[in-house]
């Protein structure tokens, strides 16, 4: 059987995507006329900002030694929001080639992707990307990780994806090193993981799936396992990357199967496919259900589209199955939806999607995390956003979700981010060295302190070569406090936030500042406060526009011009105490992006 199914795994901006440019000008997948850079993404928005957010599998044919070999490749994200994308894609392979950038060497993301492939006991193909460079690190580089794989330095690849050089050695490791698809009876009921899916408006919802035992083809009966959901298949084929129907899908290879479900629910990602008529039927282990780490409202800017955002989301959850979302009601903002996200970039490039795929606007709430409150009756209950806070006096206690945070770094960098996560909650557990240039510092630190903004000035005060990674450690009791934001003495909730007692002021100032600048001024003077409970802990005030009114005259007693500002304070003071200020998207984004 000469097939070989691999995915490639790095850290974000190693060069997946180029590798991938060039495996298929190498194999001739696709024509050199039809060649553009980062093919696999299909997504302007990956383009734009250069950067794989969802999986994609592509089949291609290469010789090897006089043999024709079936390459299944499934280029993933390299950013720590989208590594279900990643798991998924591990789930469906035997190997991975593990992608380091030979200038920045081995980062935070680098070494989650790979614990993720050790777990599932694939062959890893360890390439250095970028040899090229003039500030490239190669041999240095190559000790690192002979040293963290336990191989030999002259077992790890030196490449450039751009130019081209050495990739021709990799695919040849891929067909020598990876091991084939075990072997399965063709014949027997069919066992076919769900790593992926899609919808299609005439094929209806596509399935990507990885066959390990059995065949499937054009007009096949199968069974959804999980939603028990039973079809006929319309259609059976590969992809190149497009999609090519073919006669089937067999035993060892990656396809999609399209299922012509129009409710997106029957299919689900990690769910495993069979033969209707199978009653003694074992599914293919899957693997965990994604768990969101933070929490956003969205609410249609205009009210009527609340069932265009619902149908919205159960085809972005098609193709994201890390996205959770549930119905949330708000006084001010009406119906919406409390939605699930690995982290702040992934709430981004929801928010985005669905502005351009589907033209929404959208108001979006300050992110959280989900806190577990227990109450004095003994009751335990968890909510995600501020506004479902029961009363404070009814309140035992707060718990937060904990991380184990791994921050790689230069270790010229060290005193800087140790300087940074001096502002932040953490408890320091260790500090380990790979190899003499590069530092992995250990904390446990409250999710919340790092969901936000932490990521950039991470970024910032390495210079960029630092990387985080983070894994779940369970829940904490804290001292925790609802801040809510007042405008002209409203309270607006999506502003509403928990945060701990101790940098309550500090949050309140900073959240008035900042609403201060973003808000318009409005034809009354407009103040803007923080509060906890009853008591006003900052203020800011946005001074009213002015018109003048005594413009048009041209002379006479000045009576006749005192007259009018007399008038206009007055109309400006009923304005104050009946008007309100209706927050236009705009600001709700730029307070997300704080």
């Amino acid at each position: 059987m000469n097939i070989r199914n691999f995915c490639i795994i790095a850290h974000i901006d190693a060069g997946k995507s180029t590798l991938a440019d060039r495996f298929l000008e190498l194999t001739g997948t696709v024509e050199k006329r039809k060649m553009h850079e980062q093919y696999l993404d299909q997504m302007d928005l990956e383009r734009e900002r250069g950067i794989t957010i969802k999986l994609q599998p592509v089949r291609m044919a290469y010789i090897h030694d006089e043999k024709k070999y079936e390459l299944n490749l499934i280029d993933t994200p390299g950013h720590v929001d989208f590594s279900y994308e990643v798991s998924r894609s591990l789930a469906a392979v035997e190997g991975a080639v593990l992608l380091v950038d030979a200038s920045k060497g081995i980062q935070a993301q680098t070494l989650a992707n790979l614990h993720l492939a050790q777990a599932q006991n694939l062959k890893i193909i360890p390439v250095i990307n970028k040899i090229d460079l003039s500030n490239a690190r190669t041999e240095h580089i190559k000790e690192e990780l002979s040293y963290l794989l336990a191989v030999e330095p002259e077992e790890i690849i030196g490449i450039s994806a751009k130019t081209g050089a050495n990739v021709e050695k990799v695919l040849e490791a891929v067909i020598e090193k990876i091991p084939e698809p075990k072997q399965a009876d063709e014949h027997a009921p069919l066992k076919a993981l769900i790593f992926d899916s899609t919808f299609d408006a005439y094929k209806g919802v596509l399935a990507y799936v990885r066959v390990f035992e059995g065949q499937v083809k054009r007009g096949d009966k199968i069974l959804a396992f999980a939603t028990k959901a039973r079809t006929d298949v319309i259609e059976a084929g590969y992809f190149s990357p497009s999609l090519i129907a073919d006669e089937g899908i067999k035993t060892g290879s990656i396809g999609y199967i399209a299922t012509g479900f129009k409710d997106p629910g029957l299919i689900r990602v990690g769910d495993t496919v069979t033969n209707i008529s199978q009653n003694q039927f074992e599914p293919l282990p899957g693997y965990k259900e994604p768990r969101p780490m933070v929490f956003a409202s969205f609410f249609p800017e205009n009210a009527d589209d609340y069932d265009l955002l619902k149908d919205a989301l159960a085809k972005l959850k098609l193709t994201d199955a890390s996205l959770v979302y549930e119905v949330e009601s708000s006084g001010g903002l009406g119906r919406g939806f409390r939605l699930g996200f690995l982290g702040m970039l992934h709430v981004e490039i929801i928010s985005e999607r669905l502005k351009r795929e589907f033209n929404l606007n959208l108001i979006i709430s300050s992110p959280s995390v989900e806190y577990e409150i227990l109450m004095s009756n003994g009751e335990k209950i968890k909510i995600r956003s501020a506004s479902m806070l029961p009363d404070f006096s009814k309140i035992k206690s707060i718990s937060e979700p904990v991380v184990s945070l791994e921050i790689i770094t230069p270790v010229e960098y060290l005193g800087n981010i140790m300087e940074l996560t001096s502002t932040i909650r953490n408890v320091y557990r260790d500090t380990e060295y790979i190899g003499k240039e590069t530092a992995v510092l250990k904390y446990e630190i409250p999710l919340s302190e790092i969901v936000t903004d932490f990521y950039d000035k991470l970024k910032s005060v390495s210079s960029g070569y630092a990387s985080m990674g983070y894994e779940p450690m369970g829940i904490q009791v804290s001292d925790l406090v609802r801040l809510n934001i007042l405008v002209a003495g409203d309270l607006v909730e999506p502003f509403s936030k928990i945060v701990p007692r101790e940098k309550a002021f500090f949050e309140g100032r900073a959240v008035v500042a900042k609403l201060k600048d973003v808000i318009p001024p409005q034809w009354f003077e407009v103040p803007i406060q923080a509060a906890i409970g009853g008591k006003i802990i900052a203020r800011e005030t946005i001074r009213a526009r002015r018109k003048d009114v005594t413009g048009y005259l041209y002379g006479g007693d000045v009576t006749r011009k005192m007259k009018l500002l007399e008038k206009q304070k007055k109309g400006k003071e009923k304005m104050k105490e009946r008007g309100r200020v209706n927050i236009p998207q705009e600001v709700f984004l730029k307070m997300l992006k704080r």
